[in-house]
């Protein structure tokens, strides 16, 4: 089974709302198998636009992604951070197929 990950790229607006936004989102990532990857680290933009905040959250699968964004647990994380921030967040399915090479 492929798993499924959160790429979210965001500008924070307002760090207050956005820090309590991050520290209520944690229950609802550990509930659903979520585990940062990638958070706020340096990057490198050699093509194309971003925002200052980078962030790539993988799930045991594709679904569990979904359920957990659709989640009342986490629903009711975000309001935190609705207003607090810009954001793109993209939900992907991993990819278990052949590689080159």
């Amino acid at each position: 089974m492929a798993k499924g990950y959160w790429i979210v790229r965001l500008d924070i607006t307002q760090l207050e709302p956005f820090q309590a936004y991050i520290t209520a989102n944690a229950a609802a990532l550990a509930q659903y198998g979520g585990r940062y990857l990638a958070r706020a680290g340096s990057y490198t933009v050699p093509e194309g636009n971003t925002l200052t905040r980078n962030t790539i959250v993988e799930f045991p699968s594709y679904q569990s992604a979904v359920d957990c964004y659709h989640s009342a647990l986490y629903q009711s994380a975000k309001t935190l951070r609705d207003g607090a921030c810009e954001i793109d967040l993209v939900i992907v399915e991993g990819y278990d197929g052949a590689q080159p090479g």
